[in-house]
């Protein structure tokens, strides 16, 4: 198989990946009465910890409105609290509730468990292939992870 072919065949699998884990997603979001970007509100703070309505906004590319609505609904579920923050007490953050992210978290740990097997069978070199695979497509304009790596973007050459 040549490049040009490889490259094709990698773009289609990327997007079935895609694809596969939206959807997935939302139908766990309706089982437990989330929005589908409700869920992914969770998923932000279990990764980034507390953070801010307006850091959340700049996160997610939403309007504060919208953010505020999606945390009125995680607030009213359980699965989020708004706290005043401890050296500020002008700002709120966001906090998960670890009881409700562990509700949550069991619908995916089937994926979780998937996840480790295929990424044991990889070797370090491999690993950080898929590593600096995924550090770029995070890095790339629209996602939720360019947001916070504004400043580490790869150059023309494709280093950082």
């Amino acid at each position: 198989m040549d490049d040009d072919a490889l490259r094709a065949e990698v773009s289609d699998l990327l997007l079935r990946f895609i694809a596969g884990v939206v959807l997935f997603s939302n139908e766990v979001a309706k089982q437990v009465g989330l929005g589908p970007s409700d869920s992914q509100f969770l998923g932000l703070l279990g990764l980034e910890g507390p953070l801010t309505p307006g850091r959340l906004a700049e996160l997610t590319g939403l309007t504060t409105g919208t953010v505020t609505g999606v945390l009125d609904r995680l607030e009213r579920g359980g699965y989020v609290r708004r706290e005043r923050d401890a050296t500020d007490r002008r700002k709120v953050v966001v906090t998960p509730v670890p009881e409700a992210a562990a509700r949550l978290a069991a619908h995916y740990s089937g994926h979780g468990t998937y996840t480790d097997a295929l990424l044991a069978r990889r070797d370090t070199a491999q690993l950080q292939v898929l590593r600096d695979f995924f550090r770029e497509m995070n890095a790339s304009p629209g996602t939720v992870s360019d947001a916070a790596t504004k400043g580490d973007r790869p150059d023309a050459a494709g280093s950082v």
